[in-house]
């Protein structure tokens, strides 16, 4: 499934969000999202999602135009994984996760036996299937972000949008979750994350978009983009990169400074 973004500029009232941007990401593909806060990330999901319409440019899903499409014919392609749920009601674990099969099954709509059985294969594929009968507000941040993660496999949607997958997470679990982003990554989906974090950029995309004034600052794999002069210029602070040596593998680690 690719995503194609050609020429989209986008205004609230007087106010320029996002102007020209341009990229495409396609199977296999993990795409980080990077700028300091304000520079548009939101308005573009709010755009490839359909929640948001461009003033100009286009969006297209497997080449067919997004602003053509229904809700639900964009909810088949595209699963949007927010930073947290709000647990207003204690679901359990299992019912969160058949929520995202409710564009196939109808709003009311009970699940059949193959929407269960997929659930389950959704959140045993992600470690988590020992928490089915859980209620959310019962389970760590992690395992909710995991669960979002679950919900949106079941929809069977190929492009996987999330915004900053490890907010609010603790060390532990924004290794745990970025660790599973990455394997959903290897087994062809194409995912897009925004993140404020310049290391799981480094470790853990194969490309990276970077915003800066509404417009693209640079574009390209990470190793080659994620330069200390490009930090700099995002985030206003001094910030070295230098390479780790981890076991059998160099990594390379971004330190701000004054």
């Amino acid at each position: 499934m690719s995503v194609e973004v050609q020429n989209i500029s986008f205004s609230y009232a007087d106010c320029d969000v996002l102007r020209g941007v341009s990229f495409s990401a396609g199977p296999g593909e993990l795409v980080a999202v990077l700028g300091p806060n304000g520079v548009g990330k939101s308005t573009l999901f709010g755009c490839l999602l359909g929640v948001l319409h461009p003033q100009q440019g286009t969006v297209l899903l497997d080449g067919r135009d997004a602003a053509k499409l229904s809700g639900a014919e964009i909810a088949r392609e595209i699963a949007y994984i927010p930073q947290n749920i709000s647990v207003t009601y204690n679901y359990t674990v299992l019912d969160t996760v058949l929520m995202g099969t409710t564009h196939q099954i109808g709003l009311f709509s009970a699940p059949k036996q193959e929407q269960l059985d997929k659930a389950t294969a959704a959140l045993e594929a992600l470690g988590i299937g020992r928490l089915a009968q859980r209620g959310v507000a019962k389970i760590s941040g992690g395992e909710r972000q995991l669960t979002l993660l679950a919900r949106a496999l079941v929809q069977n949607a190929h492009v996987l949008l999330m915004d900053e997958p490890t907010a609010n997470l603790d060390y532990g679990n924004a290794f745990r979750v970025m660790q599973r982003i990455r394997s959903l990554g290897a087994q062809g989906y194409t995912v897009i994350f925004s993140t404020h974090e310049p290391n799981h950029a480094l470790r853990y995309a194969s490309r990276v978009l970077a915003l800066s004034d509404g417009g693209i600052l640079a574009d390209g794999a990470p190793e080659t983009v994620l330069t200390e002069e490009l930090l700099s210029a995002l985030y206003g602070v001094g910030v070295a990169v230098r390479g780790v040596r981890v076991e059998d593998s160099e990594l390379r680690v971004s330190i701000p400074h004054e």
